[in-house]
């Protein structure tokens, strides 16, 4: 009689999992044509309306609460944007990259750039020992408090609520995006090309249609509030209590992906706009299943729904967490560094 090891009865029930959800990774061209169309044409008509209450004058404080939905759908077209990364959306490749650059000009970034980072992160998210590629720095207890003062402060400036959500995005998708890493290959780098000259070739015909400074007032604000909320998404579907990392050689990927990726559980309107990127723990299971067949899946699959799921207000307790204690296995905030230091 062979007695099975935890690593393969894991590996056991990842295999069935992975074959009672496969279904739902068949993309659907009618659904992701109508995702298109019922996010982009909303996101086109505010786009029209911003432009016409700047230049007839209107007070500026209605352009702005305008460009809170057009935010929204900008998450929702990135959301598009993402699937596509995965060759998810379409059935095809070529209709994946097609809309994968369209959609990432939109979103200011480059796809072949960002896809090769965003996989990455697919493949060594909740290891210890792969961290850094396509995800939020996170030191260990023992990392910080060894590592030099220059560091700790460089960690605290980054973990900062006001640099990680607001000027981290402003960096990222306005500046880092328009860059080509030294180690990315030659298709990548012309992506980040191609993707910078058609926002120029874009800026310079609203230039000289409706002027920079109709442009500026209105994508500014929506970059910054979609920026926001992508990344306060991205933070919390991996950074929040009860989450699971572990050292390489016990590092289990069915945890990772049902332990280690929230289920972000968003009011219907959110989970709309943010194209159902809340169930993440399915997401990472499958990382094929397209975002409209993300909700279907859970709905028919009881083992998903045992999953607990994260609120808003709990998420909110998210901020506070900055350090992974390895004795127990726990987010920590750096106002316990104190305690835990003196329970080690």
């Amino acid at each position: 009689m062979t007695i099975k090891s935890n690593s393969d009865i894991s590996k056991e029930r990842k295999h069935n999992l992975l074959q009672t959800i496969a279904k739902f990774g068949n993309p659907n061209i009618q659904k992701a044509i109508w995702q298109i169309l019922n996010s982009l044409l909303p996101y086109l008509a505010l786009w029209v309306l911003m432009v016409i209450t700047v230049q007839k004058g209107y007070p500026y404080w209605i352009t702005l609460l305008l460009t809170l939905p057009a935010a929204a759908l900008l998450v929702r077209i990135f959301i598009i944007f993402h699937d596509c990364c995965h060759g998810s959306f379409f059935a095809s490749i070529k209709a994946n990259q097609i809309t994968g650059h369209i959609s990432g000009i939109l979103t200011f970034t480059a796809f072949r750039t960002w896809r090769r980072s965003h996989l990455g992160h697919h493949a060594y998210f909740g290891d210890l020992d792969r961290r850094g590629t396509g995800d939020i720095w996170t030191m260990t207890v023992e990392e910080y408090t060894s590592a030099s003062r220059s560091k700790r402060f460089a960690y605290r400036f980054y973990r900062n609520p006001l640099v990680l959500l607001i000027l981290g995005p402003i960096y990222t998708f306005f500046l880092a995006q328009r860059l080509a890493p030294k180690d990315v290959d030659k298709r990548e780098r012309k992506s980040v090309w191609i993707t910078n000259a058609a926002l120029v070739a874009i800026i310079t015909l609203i230039w000289l249609t409706i002027g920079i400074k109709t442009y500026l007032l209105i994508q500014l604000p929506v970059m910054i509030f979609a920026g926001f909320a992508g990344v306060w998404l991205f933070y919390v579907q991996h950074q929040y209590d009860g989450v699971y990392w572990a050292r390489n050689e016990s590092w289990d990927p069915l945890k990772a992906a049902l332990e280690g990726s929230s289920y972000y559980k968003l009011p219907k309107v959110l989970q709309w706009c943010t194209g159902n990127i809340g169930l993440h723990h399915i997401h990472h299971l499958h990382p094929r299943i397209p975002n409209y067949h993300l909700q279907q899946c859970y709905d028919e699959i009881e083992e998903l729904q045992k999953v607990n799921p994260l609120t808003f207000r709990q998420s909110l307790k998210s901020l506070r967490l900055n350090l992974w204690d390895e004795k127990r296995q726990k987010l920590v905030s750096f106002r316990s560094l104190k305690t835990v230091l003196q329970t080690s």
